[in-house]
């Protein structure tokens, strides 16, 4: 794999703290998919590129370490973190099969104020994704999936669930930006949505469960080309 750390311009830091401006230029390359996972973060050469020291550097990678961005390996100094190929199968294929069920029972009881709520989000949702705001997608995604499914009356599945859509967020950010399918996303959105107030709940279901299918395979190959340096 290249070493994308050094392909960004130079430039001089003089806002907020440095490390906790280096930390911020890091993190919004890494939710964007600027940087891949498994991409290798060298300190000498984000030193260089920001114009700081390696010690700012270093508490950067830190920072981003504790929350689940980076890791720091022996001999390997600090990359992207990622979920495993095994594991995103694993995540996105719970989710294609409980959320269709959770959706066939939520849906039936989507009152007008519920579906203000969900073309809301929606609307958000497009918004971001039309200009790029790209830290802001994941979350949305998961606040639209669950509102969808919050009238399910299964609140363990529910939990579940919601966690696994939480462990979706940076791996949703990093294959819209690097598919660009963000206008099947959002299509999609709006056709579920759409099947959901017309009561054809069994076909919103099932494009639920191919949306969450879609968006598994476009990432699985994602991090399949990232692993092979491509």
């Amino acid at each position: 794999m290249t070493d994308d750390t050094t392909s960004q311009p130079r430039r001089a830091i003089s806002h907020k703290t440095v490390a906790g401006a280096v930390t911020d230029a890091l993190r919004e390359r890494i939710l964007s998919g600027a940087l891949l996972p498994g991409a290798q973060l060298r300190q000498d050469a984000l030193a260089e590129e920001f114009a700081v020291s390696r010690i700012p550097v270093r508490e950067a990678l830190l920072q981003l370490e504790a929350s689940g961005l980076v890791k720091i390996m022996p001999h390997r100094g600090a990359i992207v973190s990622s979920l495993s190929v095994d594991e995103i199968a694993d995540v996105f294929q719970l989710r294609a099969s409980l959320e269709p069920q959770l959706l066939l029972l939520s849906a039936r009881k989507f009152s007008a104020q519920d579906y203000q709520e969900l073309r809301s989000l929606k609307d958000e949702y497009s918004v971001a994704l039309d200009h790029g705001r790209v830290t802001e997608w994941g979350e949305l995604n998961r606040r639209f999936h669950l509102a969808l499914l919050k009238h399910s009356g299964r609140p363990r599945t529910y939990a579940i669930v919601s966690s696994l859509l939480q462990d979706c967020d940076r791996p949703t950010r990093l294959q819209l930006s690097v598919s660009g399918d963000v206008a099947r996303a959002d299509m999609e959105h709006s056709e579920i949505l759409e099947l959901c107030a017309a009561r054809d709940f069994d076909k919103a279901a099932d494009l639920l469960r191919r949306h969450i299918e879609n968006a598994a395979q476009s990432l699985i190959e994602i991090y399949r080309r990232s692993a092979a340096g491509g």
